[in-house]
């Protein structure tokens, strides 16, 4: 080893801790299919011992690209063309890139991985091919090590389309030559290495995506690695019962602009498949129960919804804070935030004669961006042009429309003041009954005649 390719490799080394330092340096004996202490049958890793190595935790055409971006660095700095075969010191750098690298050294590998070469252009179209690609991959890889953590690819909407419309939405932060440019024109467009380098820089999804393949694929375990809250964990779902209209793709997009303290857990907590189509049931299933999403698929098969930032209470009054939003999953995947417009974030009432009854967010009353009539199964997303709280666009097939399927979540740690699991008041037995007398303004007067029981049944993983 020359002292140039010795200096760069103590440099990547550098940027882990020592005990981590031992996991990197020992990988490429793994890649060799060397047991510790013997003698070494080959000095550099082929793309048919990268694939035995991650079969089956890996897609192929993953794989391919990763042995690309491995071929592509070049440890002394002096332009050597590309090798046949990859070196200790090129998986090391690539490693140190990839796991803790910046976006400029990320970006050039993410090129080589796009076309086999860190010099020259890529189309947009081929980026977003990639970007599909690296989705895929998480997905396959999170299966394969079971890191769902309570979600199920097969009881959640098929994911091919999700991959596409994660995808298209992370792409469309591509500026080509600076440039911003719309969909079709951005797929012809050409994309050199600072277009990719800028791309990666503001779309942090892309290093997390590569850095969870790399990691979890070729199984090294880090300090600061895993899963993170890349996929908030699951709780509170049968899904031998229960089929959902989110896909994984979506989920880890919606979880990413959520605030930070809420990222970690979804608890379902309502359902028309489970809870059938009762708007009095769905306010005493959501309300005091923390930050919520809600999730719904018109009749026309668009799917939108709106995070509430604050527990859902029963009042004729606008409510929640500046941290909510509206957003739409199919045909196109996007989250609008507050304008700071006005404050008409959310919205519950029922029973009253004067104001209006359902649940909206932003707009204003009989305008909402977002509006579910108590008169269950109807409702309407109004934004001529755009609605005034959330700049959000017309979120259904139609301004009027009709609920096809319906889901809310609540977000984090219960509150403090959420009904107790292990015993229930008579009242508490009952949300529905519980509801509609705070609709009705009256104050509860049972707290104390407790019944018990018995805990409920653990939901399906």
């Amino acid at each position: 080893m020359g002292n140039a390719e010795s200096t760069s490799l103590q440099k990547c080394l550098s940027r882990f801790l020592p005990k981590e330092q031992a996991v990197i340096d020992g990988i490429f004996n793994k890649l060799l299919g060397t047991e510790p202490g013997e003698t070494k049958k080959a000095k550099s890793v082929t793309l048919e011992m990268l694939k035995v190595y991650v079969e089956g935790t890996l897609p192929d055409s993953m794989t391919v690209r990763l042995y690309n971006g491995m071929k592509s660095v070049d440890p002394t700095g002096k332009a050597v063309p590309p090798s046949d075969s990859v070196s200790k010191e090129q998986l090391i750098v690539f490693l140190s890139d990839v796991l803790r690298g910046i976006a400029e050294e990320k970006g050039a590998l993410i090129l080589s991985m796009i076309s086999g070469s860190q010099i020259g252009t890529v189309k947009g179209r081929q980026v977003t091919e990639f970007t599909e690609d690296l989705i895929s991959s998480v997905l396959q890889v999170l299966k394969h090590r079971k890191l769902l953590k309570g979600w199920s690819l097969d009881q959640t909407r098929d994911s091919a389309e999700g991959i596409k419309l994660l995808a298209t939405q992370l792409t469309c932060e591509l500026r080509p030559a600076g440039e911003e440019l719309p969909a079709g024109k951005l797929l012809e467009a050409d994309c050199d290495l600072g277009s990719i380098e800028d791309w990666v820089f503001r779309v942090s999804s892309v290093s997390t995506f590569l850095s969870l393949v790399v990691s979890q694929g070729l199984c090294i375990q880090l300090s600061e690695g895993g899963v993170g809250n890349l996929l908030p964990e699951c709780r509170d779902v049968h899904w031998s019962k229960f089929l959902s209209i989110l896909d994984l793709p979506s989920v880890m997009y919606l979880n990413s602009q959520l605030p930070v303290e809420v990222q970690h857990q979804w608890r379902l907590l309502f359902s028309t498949r489970l809870h059938g189509e009762s708007f009095s049931r769905l306010c005493g299933q959501v309300v005091h129960k923390g930050p919520t999403i809600l999730v719904i698929r018109d009749s026309q098969g668009h799917i939108f919804g709106g995070f509430a930032s604050h527990s859902w209470e029963t009042k004729p009054q606008f409510q929640g804070s500046n941290r909510c939003f509206l957003f739409s999953v199919k045909p196109y995947l996007s989250v609008y935030m507050c304008t700071g417009y006005n404050d008409h974030y959310m919205y519950l009432n029922h029973g009253q004669q004067t104001m209006p009854n359902g649940l909206g967010m932003g707009g204003q009353h009989n305008y909402f961006g977002l509006w579910v009539d108590s008169n269950f199964g109807k409702g309407h997303s109004k934004a001529k042009s755009r609605c005034t709280t959330y700049n959000s666009p017309q979120l259904s097939a139609k301004e009027d429309f009709n609920i096809d399927a319906m889901e809310m979540w609540a977000l984090g740690e219960p509150p403090e003041d959420a009904p107790s699991k292990t015993k229930k008041s008579i009242l508490n037995a009952d949300p529905e009954a519980q509801a509609l007398m705070e609709m009705t303004g009256k104050v509860r007067q049972s707290e104390g005649l407790w019944e018990p029981v018995e805990e409920e049944e653990e939901a399906d993983k």
